[in-house]
C-alpha cells in the first residue's frame, strides 16, 4: 500500500499538488464558517439528574436562573427616579422577550430578597431559553440590549450564560494572541531545525491542510450537533504540531536517502515505506487514544474527539500524499535556502544523542534512578488533587460576569443564581409538600426554602408570598434552596447529596450549579476506568502489531504514564495549590475535571507519537541484525534530534496558550507543553535506553503463538523492495 502511494507521488506529483491546492481552497471556504457553529457549554451530562431537573424546570416553570443583571446607581441610589425607571424597564422588557422565561426582579412585588445588604445594588434574574448554542446567541443579544451604563445607572451581566459569553470572547482573543506568538517563533525554529528555508516550509503545509480540513469538519458537525468552541485551540495546536512532527520525519529521511546516493524517485519510495509507515502507525495510536473521549457523554469532551481524530487523520493523509509529491517536485532543491553552518543540522545522525544513549546503556540504573526520582517528586501533588468544573473564576477579575458573581457573594444574603433547585416529577399536595420543605430548610447551610406553601427558615414557615403561584403546577412542584455556602465548594456539594437523601413525597430531581458539578464528576468518574482501559488496551495491541513484542507495549505504557503523571502533578502544584498564580494571573481552584481528562488523553497520544518514532528506528536496526545496544544507540542518534526538535516546536504551540486569560486553557497549554518536553527529553533520552539495556533481548519477547499472529497480521518496519516507476 505504501509503495503504491510512493509510486503515485513519483508519477503524478503535479496532479497531487494541484488537487491539494483545490482541496485547501475548498476547506478554507467551508472551514471559516465553523466559528459561527461553536458554543461555550458542553460540561454537563445530558442524562444526569441535574440536567433532567433543568429540563423539567424549563418545561414547567420557565427555567432556572442563568442570566443575572446587577443594577446599581452611580448617583442617587436605587430609589432615584432614573434607577427605578431603568429597573422596571428591564424587568418588563425581559418578561416580553420570547427567548426569556422565569424572570424575578427586585422591582417585582415581593422582590426584597434581591436587594443587597447595603441597599445599593439590586438583581434581575432570568432564564435564557434554548440549547447551549442558542443560549449563547440569545444571551449576547440580551446583554447588549439591557446592559451597560446610561443615565447614571450601571447594569452588569452575570450568571452562567454571561460567563459563557465572556469565556467565548476571551478564548477568541487568546487564540489570536497565541497564534501570533506561536507561528513566527515556530517558523524561525523550523528554519534553524532544518537548516533550510524550503525544507522548513513543508511541515507548515501539513499543518495548514490539517487545520483547515478540521475547521471544515467542525463546520459540518456543528451543523447537526453541538460543538465546543474550545476545539479551536486543540485543532490549531495539534495541526501545527503534527505537521512539524510528520514533516521532520519525512524530510529528514528523504535527505538521509539522498545523502546515501539514492536518486529522487528511490528516495521517495524509501521515505514513504519507512518514515511513512511510522507516520501511519503513529497517527493510528493517537486516534485510538482520542477515541476514548467518545466514551464520555459531555459534548465538550466528545468535540475534542471529533476535532482531534480529524486533525490527526488529515495531517497523516497530507503527510503521506502531499509532502511526497512536493518532495518529488523539489528533489535536491529541498536544501535550497541553506543557513550558514547548517551542515551539522542536516546530518542524519546526532553525536550528542548517540553519546547519551551509550552512557545510559553503560550505567542504566545510575542514570535512570535520578530522573525517576525527579519525575516521581513532580507527580506527588497528585495525591492531593481535587476536581471541579469551570465557573466565573476561570476568567480574569476584569471580566464583567466575574465581577457580578463577586458582588453577589459579598453583598447579598442569598440569591437564586447559586440556589439548589428541586422539582418533582408529579403533582404534590400542600399536606405532602409542607413537611418536605421543612426538612430541607433544616439542612446545614440552607438559608431558606421557597415553595408554593411558604418560605421556610430552619423548619419554621412563613406565609407564601406573591411568587408562590409560580412554584406550583398540577403535575409538578418546584422548591428553591438558597444557602450561604461557597458555590462549588466541598460543603456545597455535600449539601446536594444531603438534599437528595431527604425522602420526598414524589420523585424529586435536584439541579442547580452545585448539583451539575456533582453529576459531572460522577459521570466522568464512572467512565474514566473504561476510558483508561480503552487507551491501554488499544495502545498495547497497536504497539504489539508494530513491534511483535509484548514487552515493548508494557514498557511504553509504564514510561509514558510516569512522564504524564509528572506533568499533571506540576499542574496541580501550580493551578490548584496556587503557586505562580501571581505570575500567570489566575485564581487557584480545583482542577477542571473535563480539561484534566482531555490533557491526559491528548498528551498520552502525543507521547505515543514519539514512542513510535524512536521504536521504529530501533526495530528497523534490530530486524537488520544489529545487537540490542547498537540498535538503541544508533536508533536514538538517528531520531533523538528529530524527536526533541519536534517536541520543542510542538511545545511552543501549547505554551503559547499559557498567555490565555482563561485559567483552564492556561493549564491545558502549559501542562501539555511540559509533558511533551518531559517525554521527549527525560523518557526518550534516558528512561527508554535504560529500560532497553535492562531488558536486553527480552525487550522483543512474545510467546510463540503471538509471534505467529504477528507474522500474519503484524506491521513490518522493513521497507518494501524498490519497484520501477511503472510498477
Amino acid at each position: 500500500m505504501l509503495l503504491r502511494i510512493a509510486n503515485l507521488a513519483v508519477r503524478r506529483a503535479k496532479l497531487l499538488t494541484a488537487l491539494s491546492v483545490v482541496a485547501v481552497v475548498a476547506m478554507a471556504a467551508l472551514g471559516f464558517g465553523a466559528f459561527g457553529k461553536l458554543s461555550s457549554g458542553g460540561f454537563d451530562d445530558p442524562n444526569a439528574p441535574s440536567t433532567k431537573a433543568a429540563d423539567r424546570i424549563e418545561d414547567k416553570f420557565g427555567g432556572d436562573t442563568n442570566l443575572v443583571l446587577l443594577v446599581r446607581s452611580t448617583s442617587g441610589g436605587l430609589d432615584a427616579p432614573a434607577a427605578t425607571a431603568r429597573g422596571k424597564a428591564i424587568t418588563a422588557g425581559l418578561k416580553d422577550e420570547a427567548t426569556v422565561g422565569g424572570v424575578l426582579s427586585y422591582w417585582d412585588r415581593g422582590g426584597k430578597d434581591l436587594l443587597s445588604r447595603d441597599g445599593t445594588q439590586a438583581l434581575v434574574l432570568a432564564h435564557v431559553k434554548g440549547g447551549d448554542k442558542e443560549q449563547d446567541t440569545n444571551a449576547e443579544k440580551l446583554i447588549d440590549k439591557y446592559g451597560g451604563e446610561r443615565d447614571g445607572v450601571r447594569v452588569q451581566a452575570g450568571g452562567n450564560t454571561a460567563v459563557g459569553k465572556d469565556v467565548s470572547a476571551q478564548v477568541g482573543k487568546d487564540l489570536a494572541v497565541a497564534e501570533t506568538i506561536a507561528v513566527p517563533i515556530t517558523l524561525i525554529l523550523l528554519v534553524l531545525a532544518f537548516g533550510s528555508l524550503i525544507a522548513a516550509l513543508l511541515p507548515l503545509v501539513i499543518g495548514l491542510i490539517a487545520i483547515l480540513g478540521t475547521f471544515a469538519e467542525l463546520y459540518l458537525i456543528g451543523s447537526v450537533t453541538d460543538v465546543s468552541i474550545f476545539a479551536l485551540n486543540v485543532t490549531t495546536a495539534l495541526g501545527l504540531g503534527l505537521g512539524i512532527d510528520y514533516g521532520l520525519l519525512l524530510v529528514s529521511r528523504f535527505r538521509e536517502q539522498l545523502a546515501h546516493g539514492d536518486d529522487v524517485a528511490d528516495a521517495i519510495r524509501r521515505t514513504v515505506t519507512t518514515a511513512g509507515r511510522t507516520i501511519a502507525f503513529s497517527s493510528a495510536t493517537i486516534i485510538a487514544a482520542l477515541a476514548a473521549l467518545l466514551l464520555f457523554p459531555m459534548f465538550f469532551l466528545r468535540t475534542f474527539a471529533y476535532a482531534g481524530i480529524g486533525v490527526v487523520a488529515i495531517a497523516a493523509i497530507s503527510a503521506l500524499f502531499v509532502v511526497p509529491a512536493l518532495l518529488m517536485l523539489l528533489g535536491h532543491r529541498v536544501n535550497k535556502g541553506r543557513l550558514p553552518g547548517s551542515r551539522a543540522v542536516r546530518r542524519p545522525d546526532s553525536a550528542f544523542w548517540g553519546r547519551l544513549a551509550s552512557t545510559v546503556m553503560r550505567r542504566p540504573a545510575l542514570t535512570a534512578l535520578p530522573v525517576l526520582a525527579v519525575l516521581l517528586a513532580a507527580a506527588s501533588p497528585l495525591l492531593g488533587i481535587s476536581f471541579g468544573t469551570p465557573d466565573e473564576r476561570v476568567l480574569p477579575e476584569s471580566a464583567e460576569s466575574r465581577q457580578v458573581a463577586t458582588a453577589m457573594r459579598a453583598g447579598f444574603d442569598a440569591n437564586d443564581d447559586s440556589a439548589i433547585q428541586v422539582v418533582t416529577t408529579r403533582g404534590v399536595s400542600d399536606a405532602e409538600l409542607d413537611p418536605y420543605a421543612e426538612k430541607l430548610s433544616r439542612l446545614p447551610g440552607v438559608v431558606q426554602v421557597n415553595a408554593s406553601t411558604g418560605t421556610y427558615h430552619d423548619g419554621a414557615a412563613e406565609p407564601a408570598g406573591p411568587a408562590a403561584a409560580t412554584m406550583t403546577r398540577p403535575d409538578a412542584q418546584r422548591l428553591t434552596l438558597t444557602h450561604d455556602l461557597q458555590p462549588r465548594s466541598d460543603r456545597a456539594q455535600d449539601l446536594v447529596t444531603a438534599v437528595r437523601d431527604v425522602p420526598a413525597p414524589a420523585q424529586a430531581l435536584v439541579g442547580g450549579t452545585d448539583a451539575r458539578l456533582v453529576d459531572a464528576k460522577d459521570s466522568i468518574g464512572d467512565r474514566l476506568p473504561l476510558a483508561i482501559a480503552w487507551v491501554a488496551v488499544t495502545t498495547f495491541v497497536l504497539l504489539f502489531l508494530f513491534t511483535g513484542s509484548v514487552v515493548q507495549p508494557l514498557r511504553a505504557l509504564v514510561l509514558n504514564t510516569i512522564s504524564l503523571t509528572a506533568a499533571m502533578g506540576a499542574m496541580v502544584w501550580i493551578f490548584q495549590d496556587g503557586h505562580l498564580s501571581g505570575l500567570l494571573g489566575f485564581t487557584a481552584q480545583p482542577m477542571d475535571t473535563a480539561m484534566t481528562v482531555l490533557m491526559f488523553v491528548i498528551v498520552f497520544g502525543l507521547s505515543m507519537d514519539y514512542e513510535v518514532f524512536l521504536t521504529s528506528r530501533i526495530k528497523e536496526l534490530h530486524d537488520a541484525g544489529a545487537e540490542p545496544a547498537e540498535a538503541v544507540t544508533t536508533g536514538l542518534s538517528r531520531t533523538g534530534r528529530i524527536v526533541t526538535m519536534a517536541a520543542g516546536l510542538l511545545a511552543v504551540s501549547f505554551f503559547a496558550f499559557g498567555t490565555s486569560s482563561v485559567s483552564f486553557i492556561q493549564m491545558f497549554g502549559l501542562g501539555s507543553g511540559l509533558a511533551i518536553l518531559i517525554d521527549a527529553v527525560a523518557v526518550r533520552g534516558v528512561l527508554v535506553p535504560a529500560a532497553m539495556r535492562i531488558l536486553g533481548r527480552t525487550a522483543w519477547y512474545a510467546p510463540a503463538w503471538l509471534r505467529r499472529v504477528h507474522g500474519k497480521v503484524g506491521v513490518s518496519e522493513t521497507p518494501e523492495p524498490k519497484a520501477p516507476v511503472n510498477a
